[in-house]
């Protein structure tokens, strides 16, 4: 049995699809059982557990060999790094009552850093505490979703300029389809591992620059579209009337900075790198509707 945290996320419904083709019993763990017919329908078996639900999501874990797990992010929590902490705790505590055999865990590009990465940091932490486990671990580092493009797209739909955090506007940026990292993580399941340890990096099948992503916009949409680097200094009060956290949109400056620096990468002679197929293009276009 697979039990895969976040099944209705983008990833999470990939892996599950690509696991039950496979023929692999699969149980979803949903936070809203409103959501099951649809997983009931693929042949899952069903879980309701809330991930800040040690005990909940212990009972959901029990009896499966492989878990997947992922750390959501609260984007409006007014702590939101200590609530992303008691998270992994929260996590880490369910598993080790649990004991699967194997835990893949869905990580991010940078998690090898501890230090001056922002959101990224929660990944950092959740490596560690995964790695106290006395499982078998896959950690799948996955390169910033293209579905992230998502709100300042339509902006840039809409009035001709993409602002864009990312500096220079020339700077190739490791990107996946989300739904491209489902896919590798069910590969991963599927496979025989014998190593304790496995890291692997996870990224589309080329790098993108905010100029590529203008340009495509500008294509799809039939109209001239410009990026337009935004200024540092206006990122936290942009990022807050977007929605966000005064605390999450700090972390997530950091993490823009670390970006820009050179630092959100692949680690250099860890694990190995595969690529989704899925172009930035056919991402936008489903965004757009175009």
């Amino acid at each position: 049995m697979h039990a895969i945290l976040g099944a209705t996320g983008k990833v999470g419904r990939t892996t599950i699809t690509a696991l039950r083709k496979a023929g692999v019993p699969v149980r979803a763990i949903l936070r809203d059982a409103a959501k099951a017919q649809e997983f009931s329908d693929l042949g899952c078996e069903i879980a309701i557990a809330d991930v800040h639900d040690a005990e909940a999501l212990t009972t959901a874990f029990k009896g499966a060999s492989a878990i997947q797990v992922i750390c959501p992010v609260d984007i409006r929590a007014p702590q939101a790094r200590s609530s992303m902490g008691r998270l992994v705790d929260t996590l880490g505590e369910a598993l080790a009552t649990a004991k699967p055999q194997t835990v893949l865990a869905i990580s991010d590009y940078g998690a090898q850093h501890s230090s001056g990465t922002g959101v990224t940091l929660i990944f950092y932490a959740l490596e560690a505490r995964l790695r106290q486990l006395d499982t078998r671990l896959i950690l799948l580092r996955s390169a910033e979703h293209m579905e992230n493009w998502a709100r300042l797209a339509k902006v840039a739909a809409e009035s001709g300029r993409l602002p864009s955090f990312y500096h220079p506007l020339t700077k190739l940026l490791p990107t996946i389809s989300a739904f491209d990292a489902g896919t590798i993580a069910a590969d991963l399941l599927l496979e025989k591992q014998e190593a304790a340890l496995k890291v692997v990096h996870a990224e589309g099948p080329r790098r993108y620059t905010s100029n590529d992503v203008a340009a495509a916009i500008g294509s799809l949409t039939g109209r001239d579209v410009i990026a337009q680097p935004l200024p540092e200094a206006e990122w936290p009060a942009v990022l807050m009337r977007a929605g966000l956290s005064e605390d999450y949109a700090r972390l997530l400056t950091e993490l823009y900075l670390a970006h820009n620096a050179g630092r959100i990468d692949v680690e250099k002679d860890v694990g190995e790198l595969r690529r989704g197929t899925t172009e930035l293009t056919e991402v936008l276009r489903r965004i757009l509707g175009a």
